[in-house]
This record gives C-alpha cells, structure tokens and sequence, in this order.
C-alpha cells in the first residue's frame, strides 16, 4: 500500500528537487556524510565530553537549519509567550492570549491549504465543530441524554479521526475545481452543516448545542483554569506552526507548492495533483480539529452559533489579516481580530462592530494584500534602504 502512494504522489522525484534546493547540485553527496546518525552526518571523533565534533566536517543538516532560520527575534517572541500568562492578568491570559491560540490554529490550517496549495477553503471552521461536537456526543457534557460519557482521550481521538475523514470527504468534493468555484462548494458545505445542528435534536441538540464541555482533569491540574489552559493552547499552537515549517520545506510541501503555481505542469511532471491536494486537506483537517477541541473547552459548549456563517468568514479574515505566507500570520491575525472583538464593543455599538471589523479588513487588504506581515515587511525594507543608503559626498576646499 505505501508503495502504491508513494507511486501517486511520486515522493522520490520531490525528495531530490528539495535535496537540490536545500544542499545544492551535490545532493546527498557529501564526503563522510551518512543519513542514519546525528541527523545526517556522522562525527569523525568524540569530545571529552562524549557529544560529536564537526569541527572539521560539515554540520549536519538539522542544526544548520536552526542555527540559519532562529534568530533573536524568534526567541524573544518564545520568550514572551511562555511568560506572558504570569505578568498579565488571568483575564488577559485566558481570554485574549488562550483564545487567540486557539482561533489562530484553526486560522493556520485555512493559511497551510491557500498559502501553500492554493486552495481557499471556507470549511475549516466547520472540521473545527465537527471535532467540538464529537467531544460533547462521546465525552461528557450537561446534556447526559446526548453524552455518551465514554474517556476524555478516547473522545478526543475520535473527535480527530473524525474530523480528519469529514476533512478528506469535503477535498474530494472540492479538489476537482478552482477559484470561486472551491470557495463556494466549501461555503455550502458549512452551511448545510449548520443547518443540520439546529435542526437535529437526536444528536446535535438542535439550537441549544451541547453545554458544560469542560477539559479534564490531568496531572493533578484543572485545564480549565487560566494558566493550565493557556499553556495546553501555547503547546499545541506552537506544534501545529513548527509542523507546517517543517512540512512545506519537505518534498511534499515542496510539490505542494508546485501543485499552487502550475497544477498542469506538475502533472506532466508525474505528480498526482489530486492526491497532494486531498493530503493537503487531511492535514489541514487535523490542525483544524486540534484547534476545535481546544476552542470548545475553552467556550465550554458548542452549538451552531459556533459554526455560522459569521464563523465561517471570521476565520477567512483572521487568516488574511495575519498573512497567508508565512505560518505565524494566523496567530497575529487572531490577536488583532480578538483584541477588536473584545473591546471594540465597548466603543461602538454591538450592532457597528461588523463594520468596524469588515473596516479593518478592507484596510489591510487594500494597503497591505499580504496583511500585517506584509506590512512589517514593507516597512523592514524601507528601513534597510535608509540604512544602506551611502551619505553624500563632501565637497573638497581647495
């Protein structure tokens, strides 16, 4: 079965395009290099202290991409996040940075299928209550008549299974066309979805959903407290953004791209443009139901107002507003759109709060397609151009 897999998406032919890409005409090719010991080279000696020596071979492949990609910033930022819930107040911790986590997650997985694949889909909100409700059908929830009461663990990998399935059927639904015509066979996707909960009762509820979701209790801790809980999100959300790192430099992130740019010349390559694209969605799917999970035991309930159509484009936005070219602008999109959802309302009426978000977003899309990330960037090369700009000359006295 693996071998007929990796026949339909032809991992062999992107393993050497990203082996070139990454090491040059040379490949694998390497004196004293070898795949199977200290991530990819092998040490000519030991130190005294019994770790290997590369000092007169080349660093092996892993260290040299962290040692050329983490910069002070990133561990600044890591820095901050990890103390972030004990200098700021459980409200801040719990409301503003918990939930951003967990809508930037689901936002991710929105950004890993259009910025990588080229795939816009308006569904993901909608894997993403698939998992919280299949955490409330097999797990515990006020309603007992629903509820099954099976393990937390059990319904949670469940929830993802799930999900992940419901993810791989909308792909082959949606695969097949481009353009608006994806947008729209995901957009009635979510909608036949929410329709379906609030008219279902037997299952779903109907209106009212499934209430009193609450995380468990493991370790000794309360998930559901601030900090347990910000740190669960932080793990998850810092896992799902080094994974899609990781995954769009390997070589079928590498054919995914390929697959965005020029789907027929791809083709002609000897790639299977449906199997990358369906792939595509399975892993989006799962990022998604991670982020589900953690946002319906940060609600504590789940029910169709959680998967509107409002829900539907917010998780478009935040991933717009963050920028869909690198894997951290859902996260800050997140913070942008919670921060405004949060204390926007205090200054403009309930009713005016849409505008103020449909404002915001039109703003970035109209000065910024590429959101605050492009933003950042534009100002970062100005700032270059300032700095490299050689000073006037001065003219000699005679």
């Amino acid at each position: 079965m693996s071998a007929v897999w990796r026949k339909a998406v032809n991992l062999d032919a992107a393993k050497q395009a990203w082996a070139r890409s990454a090491w040059g005409e040379r490949g694998a090719a390497r004196p004293g290099v070898r795949d199977d010991q200290w991530g990819g080279a092998t040490p000519a000696r030991l130190t005294p202290e019994g770790l290997p020596d590369f000092s007169d071979q080349e660093a092996p492949r892993w260290l040299k991409w962290l040692w050329q990609r983490i910069g002070a910033r990133h561990v600044f930022v890591l820095a901050f996040v990890l103390v972030y819930p004990w200098i700021a107040t459980p409200f801040f911790a719990f409301q503003i940075g918990a939930q951003s986590l967990a809508l930037g997650l689901i936002a991710l997985s929105l950004t890993f299928l259009a910025g990588y694949g080229g795939m816009v889909s308006l569904a993901q909100m909608t894997i993403a209550g698939i998992a919280g409700y299949m955490i409330g059908i097999f797990g515990t929830s006020g309603t007992a008549e629903i509820s099954l009461g099976w393990p937390w663990w059990v319904a949670v990998l469940i929830a993802l299974v799930v999900a992940v399935v419901c993810s791989i059927f909308i792909a082959w639904l949606s695969v097949r066309t481009e353009g608006i015509y994806t947008i729209m066979i995901t957009l009635a996707i979510g909608v036949a979805f929410y329709y379906l909960t609030l008219q279902n009762y037997s299952v779903f509820n109907g209106f009212q959903g499934l209430q009193k979701i609450y995380p468990p209790e493991f370790l000794g801790l309360n998930w559901r407290d601030p900090i347990p809980y910000y740190y669960l999100a932080l793990f998850w959300a810092l896992a799902g953004y080094a994974f899609v790192k990781y995954l769009v430099r390997a070589p079928f992130g590498v054919a995914l791209q390929g697959i965005r740019d020029n789907p027929r010349r791809m083709n002609s390559l000897g790639f299977n443009v449906i199997a990358h694209r369906v792939a595509a969605y399975a892993v989006a799917g799962a990022l998604a139901a991670i982020g589900g999970v953690l946002l319906v035991w940060y609600n504590g309930l789940i029910g169709p107002g959680s998967i509107g159509t409002s829900w539907l484009i917010n998780i478009l936005i935040i991933a717009v507003l963050g920028g869909m070219r690198h894997p951290i602008g859902p996260f800050l999109g997140a913070i942008v759109f919670v921060l405004l959802q949060t204390f926007a309302i205090d200054v403009f009426d309930r009713e005016r709060f849409n505008l103020v978000i449909g404002g915001v977003f039109l703003a970035i899309v109209l000065f910024s397609p590429d959101g605050l990330l492009g933003l950042w960037s534009h100002l970062r090369g100005k700032l270059d151009a300032v700095r490299a700009r050689p000073g006037l000359p001065t003219r000699r006295r005679a």
